[in-house]
C-alpha cells in the first residue's frame, strides 16, 4: 500500500474505508469492482489504485483494519479486563455498536470477508482471523473465574457450544444475504440471557434464583388451597 493514503485528512480516508466496506459487504470478492469503490468513495479509479496496488491489497487492509479496530474498542470497553463472562461479552456488544456508528457497512464486511471462498484472499483472512483474535480470546478467558459457572461444568465445551451456536447464526445470516445488525444485536442479547440461565450459578445470576423462589412460592400456596396435592 502507498504510504501516501495516510498522509490523507482523516476524513477522506475514511471516505475510502467506508467505500471498500460498502461494496465489498454487498457482493462477493470478485464480483465487487474498484471503480465502483472509486465512485462511492468520490475519487477516480487511477486514484484509488495510487493508494492501493490491486483490488486484494485493499480488501486485506480493509480486513486488517477491522480486526485493528475491533480489538482497539473492545479495550476501550474493558472488554479484556473482565472476571466475569457475560458482563464481557455484553461490554463486546455496545463496543461493536459503537464500530458501526463509525463503520456503518463493517460488520456486513466482516461476516462476509469470514466465509469468503475465493481462493486468492481466504487463506490470508483465516490466518489473519487466528492471528488476531485467537491468542486475545485465550488471554480473555484466564480472568474468567470458573466459580461463577454451576458446578461440574465443562468449561471449554461451554465456549465451544458457544462459539458453534454463534458460527451457525452468522452463516445463516450470510447465506440468506440479509445480515440486519440491529436484528443480529437482538438475538445475540437473547443468547446471551439463555446462556446466562443455564451455565451461571444461581449466586451469579440472581434474576434466576427470585424466579425459582416465586415457583416455589406459588407451589406452596398451591398446595395450602388444595390439601389434596
Amino acid at each position: 500500500m502507498n504510504e501516501r493514503f495516510f498522509s490523507l485528512p482523516l476524513e477522506k480516508q475514511q471516505a475510502i474505508i467506508n467505500a471498500g466496506y460498502r461494496v465489498f459487504s454487498q457482493n462477493s470478492y470478485k464480483n465487487s469492482p474498484m471503480s465502483e469503490i472509486a465512485e462511492a468513495a468520490g475519487i477516480s479509479k487511477s486514484l484509488l489504485f495510487h493508494y492501493f496496488r490491486n483490488k486484494k491489497e485493499l480488501y486485506l487492509f480493509l480486513w486488517d483494519k477491522c480486526a485493528e479496530t475491533t480489538i482497539e474498542f473492545l479495550t476501550r470497553y474493558g472488554c479484556y479486563d473482565q472476571g466475569e463472562l457475560f458482563e464481557s461479552m455484553e461490554r463486546g456488544m455496545r463496543a461493536k455498536m459503537e464500530i458501526i456508528r463509525l463503520y456503518p457497512d463493517m460488520g456486513n464486511f466482516t461476516i462476509r470477508a469470514f466465509y469468503e471462498k475465493d481462493l486468492e484472499i481466504s487463506a490470508a483472512v483465516q490466518e489473519s482471523y487466528h492471528r488476531y483474535f485467537n491468542l486475545k480470546a485465550d488471554k480473555t478467558r484466564l480472568n474468567f473465574d470458573p466459580k461463577q459457572f454451576v458446578p461440574g461444568l465443562d468449561i471449554p465445551m461451554m465456549y465451544r457450544e458457544m462459539y458453534w451456536a454463534s458460527e451457525g447464526y452468522l452463516w445463516e445470516m450470510v447465506q440468506r444475504g440479509d445480515v440486519d445488525m440491529d436484528q443480529m444485536e437482538q438475538d445475540f442479547t437473547k443468547l446471551i440471557e439463555f446462556w446466562k440461565s443455564i451455565y451461571l450459578r444461581k449466586e451469579e445470576n440472581p434474576e434466576i434464583g427470585q424466579e425459582e423462589e416465586m415457583r416455589s412460592v406459588r407451589s406452596e400456596k398451591e398446595k395450602l388451597s388444595d390439601p389434596g396435592k
